[in-house]
């Protein structure tokens, strides 16, 4: 089975975390795409790493492009690179992804926020190993693999005209999905002791984590995943204390979870901060719900609206709960209408 040291795989045994290293196994011999799905910060991009790692590719570059960082243009001048004089700025020639990784491996981390301009090319790319730079002519050969990473349905986004189906198919040659952390629950104590160990080698300390508190972690439903889990632990070792860690998980619920009813006389039970925890997340619920469908669940325009950054947005979707409604066909045209 393959291994990665210090990676956060190589301490997910757990039954639903076996098929998943099974496939790492299977694919990392061969050139074949693979297409990595689940929520943000289940640990897609360690999946893709522990694959190039165990491929004869390993002593060739691994390179993640971020397809939602970048607008559209300076995305494909990223992936293709672009030539002297193309645009303002552009005073010499410039490789791309494409050119840096040649016989290496690249990952396109939310590839579902491509736009579809884009996507023809990417297409052409895996179809035919070739491409031009932004304002070039000369066609260049590329012998590169392509990993490809979302958190989106990419199903749902193919039937809204949002992604291409010729790109999807080109890309899920193998998919493998990674569960969630809260199905996952059996490789919590794994993996707190995996950061714990991490974080005191690298700030010099010697924290443990006391077994009512691996308990209560343990139960918790973690909506940011791993990388959420990851940040929990580190942040304790820097703070060398665990005492604010309940008020962090009261204050991050579950994202299946419905606020709970306070009702007249219990409030008081409850106590002001969490009634206020409580209604700051509803209200934040609201506002990006508002500004969701004010976008079209246009993900990064909501985003740069909201005055956050994208991955923040990603993170609440899924802490608060939110999916996106699926758009009702439009009712068919009459035949033989007289249009006035």
């Amino acid at each position: 089975m393959v291994r990665v040291d210090g990676s956060p795989l190589d301490v997910c045994t757990g039954p639903a975390m076996r098929a998943v290293r099974d496939l790492v196994t299977k694919v990392a011999a061969t050139n074949a795409a693979v297409l990595l799905t689940g929520e943000s910060g289940v640990g897609k991009e360690v999946v893709a790493r522990a694959i190039h790692h165990a491929s004869p590719r390993a002593g060739r570059p691994l390179l993640k492009v971020n397809c939602a960082a970048l607008p559209g243009e300076l995305l494909e001048s990223e992936l293709f690179g672009h030539a002297r004089g193309a645009f303002t700025g552009a005073y010499r020639d410039k490789p791309g992804k494409f050119e840096q990784a040649q016989q290496g491996t690249i990952l396109l981390d939310e590839i579902g926020e491509v736009p579809l301009r884009l996507q023809a090319k990417l297409l052409h790319v895996l179809q035919d190993g070739e491409f031009a730079r932004v304002g070039g002519e000369r066609v260049l050969q590329t012998d590169v693999r392509v990993m490809a990473a979302t958190n989106h349905d990419l199903e749902a986004d193919i039937r809204g005209g949002r992604f291409r189906e010729d790109l999807y198919y080109r890309l899920n040659v193998i998919a493998i999905h990674v569960p969630p952390l809260r199905e996952r629950r059996d490789e919590i104590p794994a993996l707190v002791a995996h950061f714990l160990k991490t974080a005191n080698a690298q700030y010099g300390r010697s924290l443990d984590v006391p077994p009512a508190l691996l308990r209560r972690l343990v139960a918790h439903t973690w909506p940011g995943n791993i990388r959420q889990l990851e940040n929990i632990v580190k942040r304790m070792v820097v703070l060398g204390s665990a005492a604010w860690i309940e008020d962090e998980l009261v204050a991050h619920p579950a994202a299946s979870a419905p606020p709970a009813p306070v009702p007249g006389p219990a409030a008081a039970i409850l106590g002001l901060k969490l009634i206020a925890r409580r209604a700051a997340r509803d209200a934040e619920r609201l506002a990006i719900t508002n500004m969701l469908e004010r976008t079209h669940w246009n993900r990064t325009k909501a985003a740069r609206l909201l005055q956050i950054s994208y991955k923040a947005l990603l993170y609440k979707i899924v802490e608060c709960g939110l999916t996106e409604k699926p758009v009702a066909p439009a009712p068919p045209t009459p035949k033989n209408d007289v249009v006035a």
